[in-house]
């Protein structure tokens, strides 16, 4: 157990130094972030729109400008966290092999990828939502902070799994890229006035955005959009979780066919 203990602290050491060494990614954060929030509230006009909110069942009225920025806050969170998970565990699949054929347990790579997810999510996540507080003020902020939260867990854990079955970066950032636009424009009402129909209701990040548009202007808890969320995310962990598993597994040594040798007795 002790030793177990240990192997986790180094995973996780890894994980976050891993973490850090993206400064792209850092870059995306600090700039990218505020400045697509920024414009989304600045540009868009304020005409108010319909949202059917599930939590209560009929639609809501607000301001486009808010909608779009709520929505598009979550898109640009999704997108960093994904490129930063799909980045770090790309990079890192040669080492992560090496650690387990050298005998380092799996479950302890595993969990320290999950546990910087977390704490990558939960940073980009306090930080739109400090963001958006400079515009204007969630009725329920720390709500709206949990739906940013669930939305950028399950991208998280969608990049964990691009890392595990796409191989060049391109590509991955590509469907990292495509995915996500897919699924957080069919819900913006400003672009989809079908928003509320039943297919947008499996999207990924559906449970993410009703979550913070419910907590934007509502004094209901969104339980069900929550828990939506975060089954989604931890759907999306253990699928990628899974196929690190299956990208570190641990090759057997093939054995070498020896040829029979005949022996040969000399008789004097």
């Amino acid at each position: 157990m002790r030793r177990w203990r240990t192997c986790l602290g180094t995973a996780m050491r890894f994980a976050l130094i891993e973490q850090s060494r993206n400064r792209l990614a850092l870059l995306i954060v600090l700039l990218f972030v505020p400045l697509w929030t920024t414009l989304a509230y600045e540009v868009v006009a304020r005409t108010p729109l319909r949202f059917y909110v599930r939590p209560v069942g009929r639609h809501v009225v607000m301001d486009g400008n808010v909608l779009t920025q709520v929505v598009g806050a979550l898109q640009a969170l999704t997108l960093v966290v994904a490129f930063m998970m799909f980045v770090a565990t790309a990079r890192s699949a040669v080492f992560d092999r090496r650690l387990v054929r050298a005998g380092f347990p799996r479950s302890c790579l595993a969990l320290a990828k999950c546990a910087s997810l977390v704490l990558v999510a939960a940073a980009v996540a306090v930080c739109a939502t400090a963001w958006t507080h400079l515009f204007w003020q969630p009725v329920q902020p720390e709500v709206f902070a949990a739906g940013m939260f669930t939305g950028a867990l399950v991208y998280g854990g969608i990049g964990i799994v691009l890392a595990a079955v796409v191989r060049s970066e391109l590509a991955g950032m590509f469907l990292a890229i495509m995915i996500s636009s897919i699924d957080l424009l069919l819900q913006n009402p400003l672009i989809n006035p079908e928003s509320d129909s039943a297919l947008v209701r499996c999207l990924p990040a559906h449970g993410a955005v009703q979550t913070a548009v419910t907590a934007a202007g509502l004094h209901v808890m969104p339980w069900s959009c929550l828990l939506l969320g975060l089954g989604w995310a931890l759907g999306m962990a253990a699928v990628g979780m899974t196929a690190f598993a299956w990208r570190t597994r641990a090759e057997r040594p093939v054995r070498a066919s020896t040829p029979a040798v005949e022996e040969t007795v000399s008789v004097p």
